[in-house]
């Protein structure tokens, strides 16, 4: 068995574990990375990268049809599903191969197998030739899967997960999306934009449940204006394959129903990927499907640390890839600071798009806080105006005592843009006063968060 010695491996080659690898490479360490299936992980090569991709597609082809209002007129527009799924097939296998560019830019060796921990300082990986790695430190970014319902089991073809729904052979007439967070009210809205008859369903009492209820409230009837049948408080409790599609069994307000579909697509949350990684006979803690670490990304096995949705929420690629710089830099030794999770923006890139940070205006409320309230419509600013792009909503949270921003929550289009200027103030503890001292240009859309800032003092000047 050949033996490989790093100061750093690490075990999964997705946002957290390249972008660790990298780190702890220009830090001057000897690194190795462990990956079984595609460099890039999930996020890369089917989640947030190839989404965005089919989003794109499914946003022109909406605003096609909305050409005559700006003085357009095109003949019979049709769908290529097929080029359309290429695309974003394309988009993806180009970043991955960046990542694999950058892996050996910065001379992290890249090992292709199943990796797992083979005792203190060792990782197995499984392939052709087994090999077996040495490292004083090793780095778990393992990831995370979809979740399934008890008793309902994907068969990729008529119940889904997003990796069907990511490269749909056809495109359904009728979809039943199972799960209105951030990952389900995507792909709802993308079949939505290209026409499919779309029901979403929630246990919770609201979509997007983790979103202020505010900026729920407010994307629930967007969606519903938009031809979306939206099921809240509704529980999936069947769903039975038939010749032409599915039949969803509901349990919800009015009692059970049953609902014919073409196809069921199950956005039920995910849960990390501890299993088969060589954590038994370690101290390395497991609850509730995460790996357990303390804010430096330690777990409590000495010399080995995760980062990543394998540590739970939130389950965001841009939090992978900073914890990944943290760990890299707290084994180098290096003065750094803990992620703050409160400051981590979370996007949703429906239509509209959906963006937040911070606390929301209950969870402010039940610590106690008393706090100023900024709000400002879309339908007020004129490059919204000038877009066509009314629906939406800026709001704002302040703490009433320091005058600190604690929460800001977008809905409306280029919102996941947006939401950068609010982690900058937020992370730098900015007040309301403070943000006022910046000049947003004219005619933008940034002009929104503004007034909002302005309607936290009671100063909002153009509503």
């Amino acid at each position: 068995m050949a033996v490989n010695a790093f100061d750093v491996v690490v075990l999964g080659g997705g946002p957290g574990g390249y972008v660790a690898a990298i780190r702890a490479a220009q830090l001057g360490m000897t690194t190795a990375v462990v990956e079984r299936t595609h460099l890039g992980g999930i996020c890369l090569n089917w989640g947030c990268v190839p989404t965005k991709a089919l989003l794109r597609s499914s946003e022109i082809h909406h605003l096609l049809h909305g050409l005559e209002l700006h003085g357009i007129r095109l003949g019979e527009i049709s769908l290529d599903l097929g080029r359309m799924v290429q695309r974003s097939r394309d988009v993806a296998e180009r970043l991955k191969n960046g990542v694999r560019y950058l892996l050996k830019k910065n001379g992290v060796a890249v090992f292709e197998g199943h990796g797992r921990l083979g005792g203190p300082g060792r990782v197995s990986i499984d392939g052709q030739p087994e090999r077996e790695l040495s490292a004083k430190h090793v780095i778990l970014a393992t990831g995370a899967r979809a979740r399934s319902l008890p008793g309902i089991e994907p068969d990729g073809e008529r119940i889904w997960t997003y990796m069907e729904a990511l490269v749909p052979s056809i495109l359904p007439g009728s979809l039943v999306v199972v799960g209105a967070g951030a990952v389900g009210v995507e792909f709802a809205s993308f079949y939505r934009d290209l026409g499919v008859e779309v029901s979403l369903v929630e246990e919770m009492d609201r979509v997007l449940p983790t979103e202020d209820e505010e900026i729920s409230a407010f994307a629930s009837r967007v969606f519903a204006k938009q031809g979306m049948n939206i099921h809240t408080s509704t529980a999936v409790t069947a769903v039975a394959l038939r010749e032409d599609g599915v039949l969803v069994t509901v349990e919800g307000p009015e009692g059970s129903r049953e609902m014919p579909a073409e196809r069921v697509l199950l956005a039920v949350g995910i849960t990390g990927n501890v299993e088969d990684i060589g954590l038994e006979g370690t101290r390395v803690e497991v609850e509730r499907g995460h790996v357990v670490v303390n804010p430096w990304l330690e777990t409590g096995e000495k010399g080995v640390y995760a980062v990543g949705d394998l540590v739970g929420p939130p389950w965001l690629a841009h939090k992978a890839m900073h914890e990944g710089v943290v760990c890299a830099e707290r084994i180098a030794g290096l003065e750094t600071r803990p992620v703050n999770v409160q400051a981590i923006p979370r996007c949703v890139y429906s239509r509209p798009q959906i963006a937040s940070i911070g606390l929301t205006e209950r969870e402010a409320l039940e610590q106690g806080r008393k706090v100023r309230i900024g709000r400002f419509p879309y339908a007020g600013n004129g490059k919204a105006v000038a877009l066509g792009e009314t629906d939406g909503l800026v709001k704002t949270l302040f703490d009433a005592e320091s005058g600190e921003l604690i929460g800001a929550h977008l809905i409306g289009a280029e919102v996941t843009e947006l939401i950068q200027g609010f982690a900058i103030a937020m992370t730098l503890k900015a007040t309301a006063d403070q943000l006022l001292d910046v000049v947003f240009p004219h005619p933008t859309l940034s002009e929104t968060m503004r007034e909002s800032i302005l309607s936290a003092l009671g100063r909002a000047i153009h509503v």
